[in-house]
């Protein structure tokens, strides 16, 4: 499990896509973005030939540097939250079921949220769109071998077959199927196991964090 979720971690954190960014809070808030820092302007070396003065060494490592700084901005970029703010408000694994009053196994993780926009964590391909008499209406994206599935939707933006991109909303959450009030709820699978959704929050909190605290280092 350790080795794959290594590779999963990889194969996320380099790719160059497009997110949007969001003031985070996990119950206490985790930190606050206040400012993003700007890509620089990156000129290409000349080609063999076109050329007389060589490139100094200097310029080479100026722009080794705003190499790297737009990888940890594309790694940054590459992951996102599900929601603006994560309040959990029931976690995942064993609970009081709220219809039936007995102890019961809670496959998901409620997230507190009324009609609000729901994000794409990763990238990924939506496998499934539809609606049941417990899930209500839900989304199911594949990203790898994992499966997030956003339940209790009051609306689908995309449909089946899209491939969808970190902070690119997918759905309005709400208050439909097994649900008692609105919420948010985020079930996670890998390959066909359920695992706690917890795990790709803390995912998207350390890809985010270790990004940021290169890019104000300068590194």
């Amino acid at each position: 499990m350790k080795k794959s979720w290594l590779l999963f971690s990889l194969s996320y954190c380099f790719l160059s896509v497009q997110a949007q960014f969001h003031t985070i809070a996990y119950s206490k808030s985790l930190y606050k973005v206040e400012e993003v820092a700007e890509q620089m302007e990156t000129k290409s070396l000349p080609e063999n030939g076109e050329a007389d003065t060589p490139v100094s060494l200097t310029s080479m490592a100026g722009k080794q540097s705003e190499k790297m700084r737009s990888q940890w901005i594309d790694c940054y970029m590459s992951v996102s939250y599900p929601l603006k703010k994560i309040i959990v408000t029931s976690p995942y694994g064993r609970r009081k079921d709220p219809f039936t009053g007995k102890r019961s196994n809670h496959k998901g993780l409620d997230l507190r949220a009324r009609n609000e926009e729901v994000y794409a964590m990763m990238p990924g391909e939506v496998v499934k769109v539809s609606s049941d008499k417990r899930s209500g209406n839900y989304v199911a994206i594949h990203h790898g071998d994992y499966t997030v599935s956003y339940c209790h939707l009051s609306k689908a933006l995309v449909k089946k077959g899209a491939q969808v991109l970190p902070g690119e909303v997918v759905a309005i959450s709400g208050n439909t199927g097994r649900s008692t009030a609105p919420h948010l709820h985020i079930t996670a699978k890998y390959g066909k196991k359920h695992i706690d959704p917890a795990i790709l929050l803390q995912f998207v909190k350390e890809t985010r964090e270790e990004a940021l605290a290169h890019l104000v280092a300068g590194n």
